[in-house]
């Protein structure tokens, strides 16, 4: 059965993003402990862009097969994970890029906060997946924490729409977000 991408996060309900974020049935990471460990001979580009032995990934379905394998370690590595082995992989900067957000209300009217990854996936912003702001404030780095240790940079429309929807909250004195019960301020500590 060929991969169908979700549609455009602005036309899902927020009944809709919930059902993208659970339709992926991910390989159950942590309950692996593999025996044999090695390098994948893999890099993903600051830019998302996803390598083998220095040649392009093309596949879509390949990459976003690959990336439900990933998890970083405490000390920062990115592994790809099989039960039987783990390989490391080198990261320049996240595992994913996030490219697209989407604001919608709870039943109690509270925010919550959707990104679309480049591998299709939906995450929604919250306890379990906190923004995370690093850099400087002239020159600041904002991060969604996805799974496994693994992050989402949010490319440079995905943080303009991020801020513009804190302006609109707050003003720039305050700059923050609320999702599912979470705030996040968005300057660098």
């Amino acid at each position: 059965m060929p991969y169908e991408p979700p549609a455009d996060l602005a036309k899902l309900s927020l009944a809709e993003l919930a059902e993208a974020v659970a339709a992926r049935r991910l390989p159950p990471l942590a309950s692996w402990t593999p025996v044999r460990e090695g390098d994948s001979h893999m890099r993903i580009a600051a830019d998302g862009t996803w390598f083998h032995e220095g040649g392009r990934i093309t596949r879509p379905a390949m990459v976003r097969a690959f990336s439900g394998l990933l998890t970083r370690d405490d000390a920062g590595q990115h592994w790809l994970m099989t039960p039987y082995e783990r390989l490391s992989i080198e990261v320049e900067d996240a595992a994913f890029i996030a490219t697209d957000m989407e604001v919608r209300h709870d039943e109690a009217g509270r925010p919550v906060i959707a990104f679309r990854l480049n591998t299709d996936d939906v995450v929604l912003a919250g306890p379990d997946h906190p923004l995370i702001v690093r850099g400087t404030a002239d020159v600041p780095a904002y991060y969604l924490a996805v799974r496994h240790g693994t992050e989402a940079r949010l490319n440079r429309s995905t943080y303009g729409q991020l801020i513009d929807h804190a302006l609109t909250l707050s003003g720039p004195e305050a700059l923050a977000v609320e999702s599912r019960g979470a705030r996040f301020a968005l300057l660098p500590a």
